[in-house]
């Protein structure tokens, strides 16, 4: 064998171990995805058992900083012990109604005046009535004036119609919403449990009609919302895959909920048949000044750059710790390393909110001290890419090219106290619809997207509120048909919210 193809042979070796090793590295975070602990949170104990691997990162990084800074124990909130509730606590809950039910003995019953009353045993055990189906009666008398006899007579409004000779009633319609958009039942399901349990027959091609009149009537209350949104400046953004049926086809497309909204705020879905960067023309209008914080998704990028100087993309730091986590079975002490730092930036960021600070207090805490191991942690990438020392296909590798690459947007928190450190928020807002869609599979049609759209929306939003989504849904179908578009600013989640807290401070005084 000649020299040349012995050194043939060698390279072609290495290049077989080494896709062999990239293929080995992606099999074992597949399996860690499938059947491994979801969560992403490192103790102590964790950190410092990656840092003390025998493979040290001062080779690649240099000496950033002294161990004794890395090693130290990060800034916590401190959190008081939970304090023993004094005094028995309720069994029950008090908010309760109470159904009283007196349970005589039988020979008291059989002779009651050989018997005095000298006290009495009370027990409270929780109850449950499922719920019940009925006829709702509406009579409307007809009047005429004694000396108009002939006149068109007087008869009062329908309440509550939100469709001429349509038997649902508010209450009805919330509960099928509800179900669906909040507790994931499927329309086909609905219809069996309705039907089994209350011989009610409620088809679901019916109930699939009812949910598009309940959007119809809820859009211009999507529409305040969106607007309320987008006028903070500031916007938070993700999208999730929805598959959705193809009429005449037989077959599912993929669609998508891009979802957005204000941190600890309002909320809005919108519904696309898409993913492309063109999407976002229908999302965000043309006027929007501000912020927009996403993932590394390339298309935000390029619509930002389409707007010109208006539009500012803020990177989300939980997506790079991601990849740095799911990496550090390749390379446990670069990965500690640089998890640590991450987990000094997200303890600074929980005091701030532990102690409810502004946005110009944010700014300057974010300044003196975040900004200073963001500083660290850029040089040490840099040394690790400039070193060569992971291919750029490996898990450590990719996971520090995808760092470098969203760095300038990374920084953006940093002169802004109104923006958050990452995308979490709303992407917790999307849980429900991943959930759901477990349950449902796919939307009936295209068009059914935007129905779910306005629906999520008002769900989610009532969830942020603290509101009983049933409570809210009746009673705003029963005031809706009433109601002019001036008006609709009056019944959003926020101001529904809003008027509850102030008619039972009313009442408690």
């Amino acid at each position: 064998m000649s020299d040349a193809q012995e050194a043939r042979l060698l390279e072609e070796l290495n290049r077989l171990r080494q896709e062999n090793e990239l293929l080995r590295q992606k099999l074992d975070a597949l399996v860690r995805r499938l059947f491994g602990v979801k969560s992403e949170q490192l103790d102590k104990n964790q950190l410092l058992l990656l840092l003390q691997e025998a493979e040290t990162p001062g080779a690649a990084m240099g000496k950033e900083s002294a161990p004794e800074a890395d090693l130290a124990e990060p800034p916590r909130p401190s959190k008081a012990s939970p304090q023993k509730p004094k005094g028995r606590t309720p069994r029950l809950p008090e908010h309760l109604p109470v159904i009283e039910e007196i349970v005589e003995p039988e020979p008291v019953k059989a002779a009651p005046q050989e018997w005095r009353r000298i006290g009495e045993e009370v027990s409270e055990r929780l109850d449950y009535e499922p719920a019940r189906f009925l006829r709702r009666r509406v009579v409307r008398p007809k009047y005429v004036k004694r000396d108009e006899l002939d006149a068109v007579p007087l008869i009062a409004p329908l309440p509550g119609c939100l469709l001429e000779r349509c038997v649902v009633t508010p209450g009805l319609l919330a509960q099928i919403v509800v179900s669906k958009y909040c507790h994931h039942l499927p329309l086909y399901r609905q219809e069996a449990i309705y039907w089994s349990q209350n011989q009610v027959w409620l088809p679901r091609q019916t109930m699939a009609e009812w949910v598009g009149m309940a959007a119809d009537w809820l859009k211009p209350i999507y529409r305040q919302i969106r607007e309320d949104v987008l006028e903070d400046g500031y916007v938070q953004i993700d999208e999730t895959p929805i598959r959705y049926l193809e009429p005449g086809h037989g077959k599912t497309k993929l669609g998508y909920l891009w979802t957005y909204g204000v941190p600890k705020a309002d909320v809005v879905f919108h519904w696309e048949t898409s993913r492309a960067a063109a999407c976002l023309d229908n999302i965000i209008p043309g006027d929007f000044s501000g912020t927009l914080q996403s993932d590394g998704y390339q298309a935000y990028r390029s619509f930002a750059r389409s707007r010109g100087e208006t539009i500012v993309i803020a990177g989300c730091m939980a997506h790079v710790r991601r990849k740095f986590y799911e990496a550090k079975e390749q390379s446990p002490s670069v990965a500690g390393w640089i998890l640590r730092q991450m987990q000094h930036l997200y303890a600074i960021e929980s005091k701030l909110r532990e102690t409810r600070a502004g946005p110009n207090l944010r700014e300057a805490i974010r300044g003196s001290q975040s900004r200073m191991i963001m500083n660290r942690l850029n040089r040490a990438l840099v040394r690790l890419k400039t070193s060569h020392r992971f291919l750029p296909r490996s898990m450590m590798g990719a996971a520090i090219d995808y760092a470098l690459g969203q760095w300038s947007t990374l920084l953006v928190y940093l002169d802004d106290g109104r923006l958050e450190i990452d995308n979490n928020l709303i992407e917790n807002a999307i849980r429900p619809t991943a959930i759901g869609k477990k349950n449902w599979l796919f939307i009936g049609e295209a068009a059914a997207g935007e129905r779910s759209a306005i629906l999520y929306t008002i769900i989610e939003n009532c969830r942020r509120r603290g509101i009983d989504p049933f409570r809210y849904l009746k009673d705003v179908f029963t005031r809706l048909p009433s109601m002019t578009n001036w008006q609709v600013k009056d019944i959003t989640p926020k101001a529904w919210a809003s008027q509850q807290r102030t008619v039972v401070l009313q009442a408690v005084a």
